[in-house]
């Protein structure tokens, strides 16, 4: 279980937050708007109504122990940009921002910002994604190093259990959810049974995510 801090509470800011917690880590978020933090406050671990560029702020809330802090106020390009550089100076080790623009970005950059987020690109590379596996019906990106895929059980799944495929184990993936037609079974126990066509959402490290990304792609030649 890591830390994470949000900064920006706006539909990005959220659901980053929010994708997170249900991961199992413990994540603080800050907003200047008292609303924006009293939506959420009940799914995190701490909500916080400030305003992130005040640096005294900052530093009493050791800012700089959590593993990463997410600066998602791009809307606000200078109040983004300051805050990048608070968190540069007190130390703060990996920082990933939400950039409006390309110019944005690079500011981010030279700043020492450590993942720049864009959102249209990242639609594109899901919809690339997508298109490069029969199989994968979306992919989502919530963390550097934690996404969520999902995609339609191949042939070779039918008609094993959870168990059987051990996914976890072998893959290092988590299923989460099998949607059956119109039956969604959140939280499936090692007994369900997989048939060909069934939907999987799964969450899991990257590097687990990009194999089978990629075996699904094979599946397609």
């Amino acid at each position: 279980m890591k830390q994470y801090a949000v900064i920006g509470l706006g539909r990005f800011g959220q659901s980053v937050a929010l994708s997170l917690a249900s991961m199992g880590h413990q994540v603080m978020v800050v907003d200047r708007y008292e609303d924006q933090v009293e939506k959420i406050a009940d799914h995190v671990t701490e909500a916080m109504c400030a305003d992130a560029m005040n640096e005294e702020f900052l530093e009493d809330i050791d800012i700089a122990s959590y593993d990463a802090v997410i600066i998602a106020i791009a809307q606000n390009i200078e109040a983004s940009i300051m805050v990048a550089m608070k968190l540069k100076d007190l130390g703060v080790e990996n920082i990933v921002a939400k950039a409006q623009n390309r110019l944005h970005g690079e500011v981010l950059e030279k700043i020492g910002v450590d993942r720049i987020i864009y959102p249209e690109w990242d639609m594109g590379e899901r919809v690339a994604r997508a298109l490069t596996s029969s199989n994968l019906l979306d992919y989502i990106e919530l963390s550097p190093e934690h996404s969520i895929i999902e995609f339609e059980a191949p042939s070779s799944f039918s008609g094993k259990t959870l168990s059987e495929l051990a996914l976890r184990s072998k893959r290092g993936i988590s299923v989460m959810a099998v949607k059956k037609g119109q039956e969604v079974i959140v939280g499936p126990g090692g007994d369900t049974v997989v048939e060909e066509k069934d939907i999987l959402v799964a969450i899991g490290h990257q590097d687990a995510l990009k194999e089978i990304t990629e075996s699904l792609g094979r599946l397609r030649k």
